[in-house]
């Protein structure tokens, strides 16, 4: 159930691979990285797992490729490029026996000494949980991202004495880039006080997520909650997320409950009634009858077609 670290995935890799050398005297973690070099050695090596990471990872693939991600259908295509977040866990399958690409991984704390113009990764809709990234891209998007990849590869091997600072420049370019392939009217959020009072709540329900344990329950679980806890009352809350998303505040609180609802059924091997429990249900029946009145299928009848799919 615990995400995989950064130690997991150095440690799990194979062949095995290494932090770069001089990695300690950055701020946080980056590193890159040729899909090819990861393809398995041997028929016996099993797949790639379906699980939360704990850092960022932006994947290239050129040949077709299975991308499964949280509680969505899964992605199958050429030229792909997908982008993962801690919050969601996801699992990469190549459908072909050379894959080419390349990716990156990488955690929050190596952009902070730069921010892009005052940026920070969850304010671009590709880092929201309600975005779905993942793209099928041209050959032109594809070089272009490739030419990025390449100057990484390049600087991280070199004995430049600032060369994190270039490699943040190239990740902040790259991150960017793939913000263009899912093109929004306003990548900033405005400073209206309604736009503020919507990126609060957002950012309070995002808070409780992702759950690790089925104990202690949620904080947060209704309307008057949110509104308790950002001073304001709940209609006036309820008619600004009406304005700036379209929904009701119940509606948001309900899509997010149900997406992790999902994601643990499919993930953990918790109980029913320990998802319910920690999603801050009274009782296992008050979450199946809501699971099933969003999802039209009862919790069990999910987790067992979930495992199916799989």
């Amino acid at each position: 159930m615990k995400p995989n670290t950064l130690d997991t995935f150095y440690s799990a890799s194979q062949p095995r691979t290494v932090p770069p050398p001089d990695i300690a005297q950055a701020v946080g973690h980056f590193n890159v990285f040729r899909l090819s070099d990861f393809m398995p050695r041997t028929s016996e090596q099993p797949p790639m797992t379906f699980n939360r990471r704990a850092y960022h990872k932006i994947t290239l693939c050129r040949g077709r490729s299975r991308v499964e991600y949280a509680d969505r259908a899964p992605h199958d295509g050429p030229n792909t490029l997908f982008l993962v977040t801690p919050r969601v866990p996801y699992r990469w399958l190549p459908l072909t026996e050379t894959p080419e690409g390349y990716f990156c991984i990488f955690n929050e704390a190596f952009l902070l000494p730069a921010r892009a113009g005052g940026v920070v990764l969850d304010e671009l809709p590709i880092f929201q949980p309600t975005a779905y990234p993942v793209w099928e891209v041209s050959e032109a998007d594809c070089a272009a991202v490739e030419a990025i990849f390449q100057k990484m590869e390049q600087e991280i091997k070199s004995t430049y004495a600032y060369k994190y600072d270039l490699l943040r420049t190239y990740l902040w370019e790259l991150i960017h880039l793939v913000q263009k392939l899912q093109p929004a009217p306003a990548l900033l959020a405005t400073h209206s006080a309604a736009e503020r009072v919507a990126t609060q709540f957002a950012d309070l329900l995002e808070q409780q997520f992702p759950r690790t344990s089925p104990q202690p329950p949620l904080r947060l679980r209704t309307a008057t909650d949110y509104a308790n806890q950002l001073a304001v009352h709940v209609n006036h809350l309820n008619r600004v997320l009406k304005e700036t998303t379209g929904q009701t505040t119940t509606a948001l609180i309900s899509s997010r409950l149900i997406q992790e609802a999902k994601i643990l059924l499919k993930q953990t091997n918790w109980t029913i009634s320990e998802i319910g429990d920690s999603l801050g249900f009274a009782d296992v029946a008050h979450f199946c009858t809501f699971f099933k009145r969003q999802v039209t299928q009862t919790p069990g009848d999910f987790r067992s077609m979930a495992a199916f799919e799989i």
